[in-house]
């Protein structure tokens, strides 16, 4: 039998021929050391030139494409492609990993560079979006991502002389990035008329915001900032494929094969042309016109590195510059195919696709001959002298060269396919040539090769060949999977296998046959492997294969899947592997890489030398992954292991599933959830006792606390025990079983493991059982081993998923440090190095594996021990690298580093627990032995049995059997601490005597529990065949056990409880005595598990047994007879019940069946509903019928309810159900869905609840985790309230408080993104820069050339304009009237001691200060900013975060984003990006000021919680289904926060990096109801208040409803403020002001007492929107727009900001000599407005929604259009109505004043214009109008001398009418010479250039021109400004954007004197005030 273990020598690469020069640049570089570095495949290579050395990094799994040096130039990082690539960086002169940086890209990483400091990373991905990402290295942290571009990115590179900045090419397109917070925010270059725009190859930053840049066309593109500064024409004759900076300039190099040298401003230095030289691939093959293709330049000194894509290395020296050095060469295009090794010297021969054929000094590594060939080259052979060499071509020929000289011996063309495989026999007089046309062919050496014979059996194209070693046989495999042998040299088949047995074979390549059946896989029959080659002499076997993978075999390799070393560093497939003639050496040359590798093979007897050198190829696990077959040499696996590694703790459905199935469900019942549903019951329970541990699955969960108690864990609890007073607390944190449990060194924090589809661990203090950090987002299904460090700083967790992976934390952070996947099999245990927390072990099945921290993953060795046991457990020893682990054989194995030392018998099976003492271990084993050892397992110095014999007096329980398996071992305290497989806790004394403490059921379901009718003991019966007793007393312990023959599911005592009757799963049951447990009597008559078992009441004269048969048995207990069966049920029977008189039994099955039947015979009765209620029950524990209806749950599909108890007082009824849920409800649960109070203890399913006979506990058994948990009953009153108190029900009562129009409206309201903003009129037809033109008269060329005619006239009449006309250059921010106070709240703050406010609108963050009441502005939002807050801890003065719109959370620019910023200087300190799609409603801060908190839109409404400092973000969760308003820090907390919205409240903990959060419970005051909360305030004693929609105010204690204040407001209170001097409280609401009450209140601190204020603001309501307290001062914003301030001790109020309330702002009217304006909108105000005063002068209210507005002439009137069709005009002195009209019966959409004042026209959306004659007086008849106009009007010009109207319309379409006729004007030569008075038309050839490329959904809205007629400005549906010249007719003309607005500008115009632009906004409800900046003279 041959060894079927891996062989002991091994391989080490030695050299690697090529340079990876295709699809990839910039990949080569000098090191310090001088030494180069570039990657080939997947392998980094360091090569050192002066020694001709190199060395290998070997981290990759696959090809490296990108590579970046770090500016101290030692380290390195290199970017792999794959599904999940990752970076590496690493250490060039070491070549060891310092860091893994993973998880975030797909596809590949196809650029890297670092920064000037070598901190920060920057990778490019290169999955569809681009991703760019910037990393932290060290720490292996992303500090930003976002999408890079559309389209491939083909370089980047940090701008090394300013901070923060980053510069990306590729595609079409170059970006500048800004790195602020986690944001990345790109713009892009600007080519302009200085250069086209094409795609760029390279760059390089220089200083000045000076970027150089390599173009396709090999132009040199010069940018300074974003803009294109110049170019440097033909710097290259074609692509600029790489550029790189040193001290002295830049080099670049180009497709030409040019070499360029640049000076530091780019001025030409000189040029090195590499097609001159006269060595390399390209210039052999004379093919300069293709040339060599320069990809990457480095330029270091004098010494300049070339690499090209026919990968070779050339080195040139500058002085020397035409002697380039060729310093490496491989081969390059196409495949690598033809592998063969000279039979008697150190030479290698390829030939590839390139077309070459080159011999390799295997001892001087080099390239010694090369020959070009015609055709590509498929395979090779050298004859057995050496002196010829034949070449197998893709055409079907092959040639035979000389070796010598490489002249041509012959050409022969037999066949049309390619030539896969040749070989020379061993005598050398024959070579077989095996083809693509299925044959081989056989022609004779010396006969100058004439074919002698051909083999023709194949169907299918020949793979391998092998001779014999007399040449007489040849054998063959093909494509298909044969083997044939041949006769040679005439090719006759050989079929009798008789004939082949003595045949020795020359060599062995073949892939089939018995002696390599072990190189595939057990059960494959896959062709994947390509290439092997046997060593006879040392009987090794090498394979090359499709995955890049080489292994090394014993041979021969029998049985399939044998056991290999496998060596990683090809990429993809290796197409050949072949020995050296003397087996030095193995070549290996892969496919696609082009690559040819050396190894060197290091036999047995050097590979134990070779053990003290660091073993480079350990990163490739080189012991292969197990396969089953081998289990020869493996000892068998112990049962319980066995069973351990089959458990999978899957989940049907997981706790975090059970919100959205609610949701699903909730929708499905809608209808019953609005009927009064059952309230909950007013008593509780209290988690008490539990009787279990874990001990059955898991291992080392038990210890000592800093105080003496002892921690564990058992269901889903965590169990404090004291010992002394025999009680037990419990950490409820968890929702499933905790599997693994770890302690802190300092022994008071315990971290515990739980299962779950995202599985969490949570680390809480043992003694106020608080969490500390919850761990979660990075296993699934579970967590099954931790380990704290030494520091206790780091945790690591392994998880349950498939590659069990490893995350080390830094849990106080609940920051993931490292993550790596750990191993297939599963992993027991994992431990961190004491003395270097860097360092770790994990152990497990057939593994033991040694890891060390690089970055942000993990690097992991296997332990070498020859044969792979399975490790139990493990600790570190006395020194960092001593290890010791006990197998599942009983030995302990001791390691040194990753070596196995020696091993030490120390339990008959396996070793389960160990620990480490001072100076010593302790061991405890499956033997039930627990052993202490000295400090090196020399000698065992004790043991101790645990036998019933040396049980102390003082136990708990009873031991069920002798030396049970032990599972945890602890010291302390003077006593070893042991927990057992049978769910034991003992406590050894150091003297011998065991005490036991606490116990449950062994492993096994329980189902079985009965309580004692007048004592408080209760019996339960498992799954695990026995029967307890337990004492429920204080004494809390085990009284009797019997072991039974089978499992039972039920039992019962009788009524006067001497006897106990139990089920078993056998379908017998017994009666025995409840006192010594021996049998009474016992009967067998059923065949499946008796289900329920219970006597008659009374004197328990009959018994009633139900079976899984669907049958139930009535007995005589007196008699012992059966008398009666009760039939008729269909299924299985779950739950049975008598009535008091012991006659009528009710009866359950699990096909939800209730059934009657009557004792004794079991006659079946029907009996209707309403009597059954009537019906006297003994017991009830149905789950059925109408009154316990409302217990089942809105997910019953899933949430069976398993078991049910009424109390003895029938008041309240408890259930159980499969979540491992106990709720309580109130007696009878009639209605659906009834309320409840429920508790989570249990993991899986609850299988029984019973009440004591005197109703003061609860006893409930859980299932799957084995636990009898023991309630104590709080009857109602009596309970305080605990914070562990249980979760309210499902469905919140639809009441919410009631209805109010401001709420829903926030609430409802769809914010949109002014990038998707849509056209806001309807317009119909082709848009102005799509319609195609007339040509003007001009063009038509009729006009004579010297022009008789007038001149053309202006285009519009110039007035008022001092003597230069000067255009505008600029506009400037100066003053934005508006606030944002309708839908938006909290977002008005006192700044520098109330010197200053702050406030927003539209995209606009606003400072205005009260003194000067000047406006300063912030401007960096992209669009609309909805909330905002000021950070009040003083070391972060004036700083403000405000929250924006967004689109979907991608991360992009148009995501939603939070901005922090310095108010007094607008500097942007952080930019946060957030996945909150549609937006961020609500931010906060914390009281460091250190954290922010966020709220999204998102139909999540996710919380998150910001470092904002770093940009990165803390946690993150959903935070309810419906709309969260306001979510706010306490103001003394970095951890607590509180969320109010539609009907909800939440108060939540940050622990670590996880949100836990509270409901609000209600149920503490009567009638209480959840309503909609809108407001937050906070009061001392973690008092929270929150404001409501009724006008109620709740306070809250913790999480409790503690009292009301009714009605604080009569209507919802919009608004609080907490103050933090005094803890004032400010509230604000929406209410009618009177005597007694305002909108305004200030209140004590405990919300007792009030002041009121009322606003003056002549409102019938006011509605306070935001509310701010300063010294003395109170500062309201309201939803009207105002904010007000209000003085606390006179209560004046002063109105510092107006705005219009409602929009759109339609009208604007700027006065024709002053400078202010009008401006008219849908509240139904004109407001006059003053720019030098900054301020409102006026307000008039119509009482309808105004829509245009403008003055006359001479300023004196003014003309309103209104949205019902009226207008009116009023004089300007005095406001009065001069007079008014309505003809129309829809909105007016522009009126104007003719120039002479004698005119007024009217334009409406009736499609017409009507003239009115103002000399006829104020009764205003219409004297005409316009008619056929094809759509509404939208603006009208008069001309300059009142005789023309233009108007443009709706569809897209400019007319021209005669005033007053209203005639239409048609000739163009006509139009042409009228001269305008004003121009706002955005219609007209005039105009052409203002529409915009992506105006394709959203339109041009207004514009003006200005009054010098140089410049238009404009205002569009995405809200910008835009300054053109005027007049533009190009298409898409060049202008000047200004950004402020929202969506939607409705106007825009220019003041008198061209001093100011005006434009009113439609979706923002503000006019903006921009001054308009002149060209100097």
């Amino acid at each position: 039998m041959a060894d079927r273990t891996a062989p002991n020598c091994h391989l080490r690469l030695e050299w690697v021929y090529g340079y990876r020069g295709h699809q990839c640049r910039n990949n080569l570089y000098y090191t310090a050391a001088k030494e180069i570095v570039y990657f080939v495949a997947g392998v980094g290579v360091v090569y050192n030139t002066r020694e001709h050395k190199q060395k290998f990094y070997l981290g990759h799994n696959d090809d490296i494409i990108s590579l970046a040096l770090h500016p101290e130039r030692v380290l390195v990082a290199t970017g792999q492609v794959g599904k999940e690539p990752y970076i590496c960086v690493w250490d060039s002169y070491t070549v060891q990993t310092v860091s893994i940086l993973k998880d975030v890209h797909t596809h590949g990483i196809a650029c890297l560079a670092f920064d000037l400091e070598g901190q920060c990373l920057v990778s490019v991905g290169l999955d569809s979006k681009n991703t760019i990402c910037v990393w932290d290295w060290r720490r292996g942290k992303v500090l930003a991502a976002a999408p890079g571009h559309t389209d491939r990115i083909f370089d980047i590179s940090w701008d090394l002389y300013q901070p923060n900045k980053l510069v990306s090419c590729g595609v079409k397109h170059i970006k500048f990035w800004g790195l602020c917070g986690n944001a990345l925010t790109p713009k892009r270059g600007v080519f302009g008329k200085t250069g086209d725009l094409q795609t760029i190859l390279c760059l390089a930053c220089a200083k000045d915001e000076v970027t150089y840049s390599g173009a396709l066309n090999g132009d040199i593109y010069v940018w300074k900032g974003i803009n294109l500064m110049r170019t440097i024409q033909g710097a290259h004759g074609s692509g600029i494929f790489s550029m790189n900076a040193c001290e002295e300039g830049f080099a670049t190099g180009g497709r030409d094969g040019c070499v360029r040298l640049w000076d530091l401003n780019f001025k030409p230095i000189t040029v090195i042309d590499l097609r001159e030289t006269d060595q390399g691939y390209k210039v052999a093959r004379g093919e300069n016109s293709r040339g060599l293709s320069v990809r990457s330049v480095c330029w270091r000194g004098d010494h300049i590195l070339v690499g090209t894509q026919d990968s070779e290395i050339f080195e040139v020296v500058v002085h020397d510059r035409n002697k380039p050095f060729l310093i490496m060469q491989g081969h390059c295009e196409g495949e690598l195919w033809a592998l063969a090794v000279h039979p008697t010297k150190p030479l290698a021969m390829t030939g590839s696709d390139d077309r070459s054929v080159r011999i390799w000094s295997l001892i001087d590594h080099a390239l010694i001959a090369r020959c070009n060939m015609e055709e590509p080259i498929r395979c090779a052979a050298v004859s057995t002298d050496g002196i010829h060499i034949a070449l197998g071509m893709k055409d079907g020929s092959f040639t035979v060269l000389r070796v010598r000289d490489m002249t041509e011996v012959v050409h022969v063309k037999d066949r049309k396919e390619a030539i896969h495989e040749l070989k020379y026999s061993p005598d050398g007089a024959h070579l077989a040539v095996g083809s693509n046309e299925n044959t081989v062919d056989i022609y004779g050496v010396v006969q100058r090769y004439k074919k002698v014979g051909e083999c023709i059996s194949s169907n299918s194209f020949i793979t391998h060949m092998d001779w014999s070693t007399d040449s007489k046989y040849l054998q063959t495999n093909d494509g298909s999977g044969r083997r044939l042998f041949y006769r040679m040299p005439s090719g006759k088949e050989v079929t009798n296998k008789e004939e082949l047995k003595l045949v020795q074979w020359a060599s062995w390549t073949c892939v089939l046959g018995p002696e390599v059946n072990g190189i595939w896989p057990k059960y494959s029959d896959i062709n994947d492997i390509n290439s092997v080659d046997a060593n006879f002499n040392n009987q090794v076997l090498v394979t090359a294969d499709d995955y890049g993978l080489v292994k090394l075999m014993r041979y021969p390799c029998i049985r399939k899947g044998a056991k290999f070393k496998k060596y990683l560093g090809h990429s993809a497939h290796i197409t050949n592997v072949r020995w050296s003639h003397d087996y030095q050496w193995v070549v290996t040359i892969g496919g696609a890489d082009h690559s040819v590798f050396q190894w060197k093979f290091i036999p047995e007897r050097k590979s134990k030398e070779a053990l003290h050198i660091a073993p480079q190829e350990t990163l490739a696990d080189s012991n292969s992954e197990e396969s089953d077959s081998d289990q020869s040499d493996v000892p068998e696996m112990d049962s319980e292991i066995e069973q351990e590694t089959q458990l999978t703790y899957r989940r049907q459905v997981y706790k975090e599933d059970l919100p959205q199935l609610k949701e699903q469900c909730k929708e499905k019942h809608r209808t019953t959830a609005m009927k009064k549903r059952e309230r909950a019951p007013g008593n509780g329970i209290k988690l008490h006792f539990i009787h279990g541990y874990r001990g059955y699955d898991c291992r080392s969960n038990l210890f000592y606390t800093q105080t003496g108690e002892i921690v564990y864990h058992v269901a889903a609890v965590g169990v404090v025990y004291n010992r002394q007073q025999n009680t037990q607390r419990f950490y409820m944190g968890h929702d499933d079983d905790i599997l693994c449990l770890a302690i802190h060194p300092l022994k008071d924090y315990v971290a515990t493991g739980q299962v779950g589809r995202d599985s969490s661990v949570h680390i809480w203090d043992t003694d106020t059982l608080k969490p500390m950090s919850v761990l979660k987002g990075f296993h699934q299904l579970g967590v099954c081993a931790l380990d704290f460090s030494a520091d206790g700083k780091r945790l690591a967790s392994v998880g349950l998923d498939d590659n069990h992976t490893i995350v080390l934390w830094d849990w106080r952070k609940g920051e993931k440090l490292s993550a790596m996947r750990g191993s297939k099999d599963k992993i027991f245990v994992v431990k961190i190095n004491p003395y270097l927390p860097d360092k770790l072990i994990t152990a497990g099945v057939k593994h033991m594996k040694f890891w060390h921290k690089a970055g942000g993953g993990l690097i992991g060795r296997k332990g070498n021990m020859g044969k792979t046991e399975t490790m139990m457990c493990a600790v570190y020893g006395w020194s960092e690298e001593m290890v010791f682990s006990g197998t599942c054989g009983g030995d302990i194995c001791i390691w040194r580093d990753m070596f196995l030392m020696k091993t030490v018998k120390a339990h008959d099976g396996p070793v389960f627990s160990m620990h480490a003492l001072e100076k010593g271990f302790v061991t405890g084993g499956k033997d039930g032995i627990v052993a202490l050892w000295d400090d090196t397992f020399e000698r065992c110095l004790k043991t101790y049995a645990i036998k019933r014999a040396v049980l102390a007096p003082g136990s708990k329980g009873l031991l069920l059997e002798d030396n049970p398996s032990i599972r945890a071992i602890s010291l302390g305290h003077g006593h070893i601490l042991v927990g057992t497989k049978n769910g034991e806790i003992l406590e050894v004394d150091k003297s011998g005597p065991i005490t036991l403490l606490v116990q449950g059921h062994m492993e096994g379901e329980v189902w079985g529990l009965a309580t004692h009718p007048h004592l408080p003991l209760c019996a339960t019966v498992s799954d695990d065949k026995t029967l307890r007793i337990w004492d429920l007393s204080p004494s809390h312990c085990m009284l009797a056990v019997r072991k039974l023959r089978k499992g039972g599911r039920c039992c019962c005592f009788s009524p006067d409880g001497k006897a106990l009757a139990v089920g078993l799963n056998d379908g017998s049951f017994l009666i025995v005595n409840a006192d010594t447990l021996e049998d009474l009597v016992s009967f067998h008559h059923r065949k499946d598990i008796i289900s329920d078992i219970r006597f008659s009441p009374g004197v328990g004269k009959y018994l009633a047994v139900a079976s899984g048969d669907s049958f139930v048995d009535i007995y005589n207990v007196m008699s012992s007879k059966r008398v009666g069966v009760c039939k008729g049920c269909l299924s299985y029977i779950t739950h049975l019940d008598w009535d008091k008189r012991g006659k009528l039994l009710q009866v359950n099955t699990s096909a939800k069946e209730l059934f009657f039947f009557e004792a004794p015979r079991g006659k079946r009765q029907t009996i209707p509903a309403s009597e059954v209620e009537k019906i006297d029950w003994s017991t009830w524990t149905c789950v059925l019928g109408p009154s316990v209806e409302g217990a089942w749950p809105v997910i019953s599909e899933v949430a069976e309810v398993t078991a049910a108890c009424l109390s003895n007082d029938r008041r309240v009824l408890a259930t159980g159900d499969d979540l491992g849920y106990v709720k309580l409800f109130r007696y009878p649960v009639k209605g659906k869905y009834a309320k409840f109070k429920r508790y989570v203890a249990h993991s899986t399913h609850v299988t029984n609840v019973r009440w004591t006979h005197d109703d003061s506990l609860l006893v409930t058994v859980g299932g799957g985790d084995t636990c009898l948990m023991i309630w104590a009953h709080e009857p109602e009153g009596l309970r305080e309230f605990k914070p562990c108190d249980s979760e309210e029900s499902d469905i919140e009562s639809e009441d919410d408080g009631g209805y109010d129009s401001d709420v829903t409206r926030e609430n409802e309201i769809n914010y949109t993104i002014k990038a998707l903003s849509t056209n806001m009129r309807p317009m119909t037809g082709v848009k102005p820069h799509l319609q195609m033109k007339e040509p003007s008269i001009d063009e038509r060329g009729s006009r004579p050339p010297v022009s008789r005619a007038l001149p053309q006239p202006e285009k519009l009449q110039t007035n008022n304009v001092g003597k230069k006309k000067r255009p505008i250059e600029d506009l400037v921010l100066e003053l934005v009237f508006g606030y944002r106070g309708n839908d938006c709240r909290n977002n008005v703050h006192y700044l520098n001691e109330g010197a200053d406010i702050i406030y927003h609108t539209a995209s606009v963050g606003i400072v205005l200060n009260l003194t000067t009441s000047c406006q300063s502005f912030y401007v960096e939002h992209s669009d609309d900013i909805l909330c905002l807050t000021i950070n009040q801890h003083p070391k972060f003065p004036n700083v403000v975060a405000t929250g924006q719109v967004g689109d979907t959370g991608d991360m992009s620019a148009t995501s939603p984003s939070i901005h922090v910023w310095d108010a007094m200087t607008k500097q942007t300190l952080s930019v946060l990006r957030c996945f909150h799609s549609g937006g961020v409603c609500s931010v906060s801060f914390s009281a460091t000021g250190r954290l922010l908190l966020s709220v999204g839109l998102d139909p999540e409404h996710t919380v998150t919680i910001w470092k904002w400092q770093e940009g990165a973000k803390v946690a993150s969760r959903v935070g309810h289904t419906q709309r969260i308003f306001v979510a706010e820090f306490r103001p003394d907390s970095d951890t607590h926060f509180v969320s109010v919205g539609i009907k909800h409240v939440r108060f939540w903990t940050l622990a670590g990096r996880a949100l836990l959060s509270k409901k609000g419970v209600l149920s503490s005051i009567e009638d209480a109801r959840m309503q909609t909360m809108l407001s937050v305030a906070f009061g001392a004693n973690n008092l929270t208040f929150t404001g409501t929609i009724s006008g109620d105010v709740c306070v809250w204690r913790e999480h409790i409803l503690v009292r009301i204040v009714a009605k604080a407001h009569t209507g919802p209170v919009f608004t609080m403020y907490t103050t933090l001097r005094d803890g004032l409280i400010v509230t604000g609401g929406k209410e009618r002001p009177s005597k007694e009450g305002g909108a305004l209140k200030l209140w004590d601190q405990e919300l007792k007492r009030c002041r009121a204020f009322r606003l003056e603001t002549g409102q019938i309501i006011d509605c306070v929107r935001s509310v701010c307290r300063g010294k003395g001062k109170i500062l309201v914003g309201t939803r009207n727009a105002e904010i007000i301030e209000v003085g606390e001790k006179n209560a004046a109020c002063n109105i510092l900001v107006n705005g219009h309330m409602d929009g759109p702002i339609w009208g604007l009217g700027t006065h024709p000599s002053r400078d202010v304006f009008l401006s008219a909108a849908e509240d139904g105000t004109v407001r006059l407005w003053d720019i030098p005063e900054k301020k409102m002068l006026n307000k008039v209210n119509l009482g309808h929604p105004a829509h245009t507005i403008s003055y006359s002439p001479e300023g004196d009137m003014v003309a309103i259009g209104m949205k019902n069709g009226e207008f009116i005009i009023l004089l300007v002195a005095s406001l009065k109505i001069w007079g008014k009209k309505r003809d129309r019966r829809s909105s007016i959409q522009d009126i104007r004043f003719s120039p002479n004042s004698r005119f007024l026209a009217v334009g409406s959306t009736e499609c017409a214009v009507d003239f009115y004659d103002l000399t006829l007086g104020p009764q205003l008849n219409r004297i005409n109008c316009c008619r056929d106009i094809p759509s509404f009007v939208m603006q009208m010009d008069f001309s300059a001398d009142s005789s023309y109207i233009q108007i443009s319309t709706g569809a897209y379409k400019r007319l021209v009418y005669e005033v007053p006729s209203g005639r239409q004007i048609t000739e163009q030569i006509q139009i042409d010479r009228i001269t305008w008075a004003t121009w706002t038309s955005v219609l007209g050839d005039e105009v052409v250039g203002i529409w915009s490329r992506n105006a394709d959904k959203a339109d041009v809205t207004c514009a003006c021109v200005s009054h010098s007629g140089l410049n238009i400005v404009t205002g569009d549906d995405f809200g910008m400004v835009k300054l053109f010249d005027f007049p533009s007719p190009e298409k898409f003309a060049k202008h000047k954007r200004f950004l402020g607005h929202s969506a939607h500008l409705t106007n825009v115009r220019f003041t008198n004197g061209d001093r100011f632009v005006v434009s009113a906004g439609g979706d923002d409800r503000s006019l903006f005030v921009w001054r308009c900046v002149h060209a100097p003279h």
